[in-house]
């Protein structure tokens, strides 16, 4: 961690006070929400939103997620709240559920990528609230990260990451769901789902009574409910859809339970420095390969998962492994991120 870089403060009422004052001057703040840590600005203030963008590497057309603290914000950012909005709002805010919903004209491009959609979401986090509360307006907040790392779901990886890029990070402790939220698209003739996350499909089908489109993903069986790759729809953008993304710095490949043991063997043979994501796979760790165990189940796992990441990460090792998650609902935000991350 460079020494520039800004110390986490507990996030007290004082510190949250302080943390809405530096949002009005146009300043950036890290705060935690339930997900991951977010790099938060005022989202109507232009200049404050680009300095996201500068301070993650981000590019300007890639749209942030609007924080708010009430149902009764949404009408500050879009044009029409839609029945479908409401529903979903009310099963599942404060919660990991974010929705892209037509913005009002007054709403700045520079926060929505230049599309004619926001996305919004009301975080369910004390220290979020709490902040958005005393701030008294939307805060634009994508994760705490250079663009297309690690996710921080810790106040010290913001530090470590960002360094004094940021001028306050709230210290709200580890974050409970680990990560990044589900993203819903309701801005067309019919429900979309844009990125999996702690929130499942099923659980928003059940509320809306409706199936819903989501992304081509290779290999798949003709689905009438998936998009195809030309459907016009998806050139809508939201954050997480690069192809690579969350990712470690360090090469990191996933492989199946049956197949770690021999990979691991040709590495160690080959001289290779590598760690170990497992779940389930006993491995016994020796000089040249560090072993975390994560937990077996998928929200546990999914707590751990960027702090295990970027702990083997920071170990200069040559590769890391991740032992192959289950292919169920339960773990498809898992292996969302995991495809990403290894890309």
């Amino acid at each position: 961690m460079s020494k520039n870089s800004i110390k986490p403060v507990i996030a007290d009422a004082d510190a949250i006070n302080h943390a809405a004052d530096l949002l009005r001057q146009g300043r950036l703040v890290a705060f935690p929400t339930e997900t991951v840590y977010g790099l938060g600005a005022d989202a109507k203030n232009p200049v404050a939103v680009a300095a996201i963008f500068k301070a993650k590497g981000r590019p300007a057309d890639h749209p942030l997620i609007v924080h708010i603290a009430d149902m009764d914000s949404l009408g500050d950012w879009v044009s029409t709240v839609p029945e479908t909005a409401l529903k979903l709002a009310h099963r599942f805010w404060p919660g990991p559920l974010a929705m892209i919903l037509n913005k009002k004209p007054e709403v700045p491009l520079a926060v929505t990528g230049g599309q004619q959609t926001v996305g919004l979401r009301m975080p369910d986090h004390p220290v979020a609230l709490a902040l958005l509360k005393s701030f008294g307006g939307g805060i634009a907040a994508p994760s705490a990260n250079r663009f297309c790392r690690i996710s921080p779901t810790q106040a010290m990886h913001v530090s470590e990451e960002l360094g004094d890029a940021v001028d306050m990070i709230l210290d709200g402790g580890p974050c409970q769901v680990g990560v990044e939220s589900t993203i819903i698209d309701l801005s067309g003739s019919r429900p979309r789902l844009l990125r999996p996350g702690h929130i499942t499909r099923q659980e928003i089908e059940a509320v809306l009574q409706t199936k819903l489109m989501t992304p081509p993903t290779s290999n798949a069986a003709p689905d009438p409910d998936r998009l195809s790759a030309n459907t016009p729809a998806l050139e809508i953008r939201a954050p997480g859809m690069m192809t690579v993304h969350y990712a470690p710095t360090t090469p990191a490949i996933r492989c199946p339970a049956e197949q770690l043991p021999d990979k691991i063997r040709q590495l160690i043979a080959d001289g290779k420095r590598i760690g170990l994501l497992s779940y389930q796979l006993e491995i016994t760790e020796i000089n040249q390969i560090r072993v975390l165990r994560l937990p077996e189940q998928a929200g546990n796992y999914a707590q751990s998962f960027y702090a295990g990441l970027r702990e083997l990460d920071n170990l200069q090792l040559d590769l890391i492994l991740v032992e192959q998650p289950p292919q169920t609902e339960p773990w498809r935000a898992i292996n969302d991120r995991l495809s990403k991350a290894t890309a």
